[in-house]
């Protein structure tokens, strides 16, 4: 593994977001590892952290985005792999959000069963200010922790909010000292750990059929929108202007 580091203890399962070079923003490889992974643990519980001090930043915007420059990369019309994984399996999943939890970081971070923030941790989709939709989570999970009225306004503006208005809105469950973010969340998964394995996951798979939609759907709306979206001005702008630290100039084309 490059991109991420995987330690268990007992039943309770570590991961690490490890780029902390680029506030562990996600690559290729980083999806692919996150994918298999998550798909092979054998641990009753995880818990999802970012080295440094940043959570994750979501995607990386010279590779994944291709720096607002060249051809517009290609989208298949479907749920993507490292969602279907996260979205789909019945181990319970912590994220343990020590810093920034941006973009696809806070998709991340929604798609968690539970989320415990370090008082300075921050959270923003910020899809819209790169000219692309947010992916499945910031669709399907925020309005679940916060409500639509505020699920609206996050995914329409691209507003940053801190820790402490994230847990009230609801987006975390609680808010801790910095250096209590770990202990706090790998005791949480120990306790979740120690009870019977077989009655959690099919506990995990009634929520998931009782309040989400169908993801697979869902995500091939995402993938059509998203190969649209990208391959529009205003995505080459928003990508642009950020590596320039410039404001941005929209054409709505």
């Amino acid at each position: 593994m490059q991109d991420i580091s995987y330690v268990e203890n007992g039943h309770v399962g570590l991961l690490t977001l490890n780029r902390p070079h680029v506030h562990n923003a996600l690559r290729h490889e980083s999806y692919a590892e996150l994918t298999s992974l998550i798909r092979t643990t054998t641990a009753r519980a995880l818990v999802i952290t970012g080295a440094g001090r940043s959570f994750c930043s979501g995607d990386d915007v010279r590779e994944v985005m291709g720096g607002g420059e060249g051809p517009a990369p290609r989208f298949a019309p479907q749920l993507t792999e490292a969602a279907e994984a996260l979205l789909h399996t019945d181990v319970p999943i912590i994220a343990a959000i020590n810093g920034p939890a941006l973009g696809w970081g806070m998709e991340l971070a929604l798609m968690a069963d539970i989320r415990v923030a370090a008082s300075r941790a921050c959270f923003g989709e910020l899809f819209v200010k790169r000219g692309i939709c947010s992916d499945v989570a910031g669709l399907g999970l925020l309005a679940q922790a916060v409500g639509r009225e505020r699920a609206a306004e996050l995914l329409f503006t691209g507003e940053v909010i801190d820790a402490e208005r994230a847990e009230r809105i609801g987006l975390v469950s609680r808010v801790v000292d910095d250096d209590q973010l770990l202990p706090t969340a790998l005791t949480l998964a120990e306790r979740i750990a120690a009870n019977p394995p077989l009655a959690v996951a099919a506990t995990k798979s009634g929520l998931r059929r009782a309040l989400d939609p169908d993801w697979r759907d869902l995500g091939a709306w995402v993938g059509t929108t998203q190969g649209a979206l990208f391959a529009t001005e205003d995505h080459r702008e928003g990508v642009r202007s950020f590596l320039e630290k410039r404001d941005p100039r929209y054409v709505g084309r």
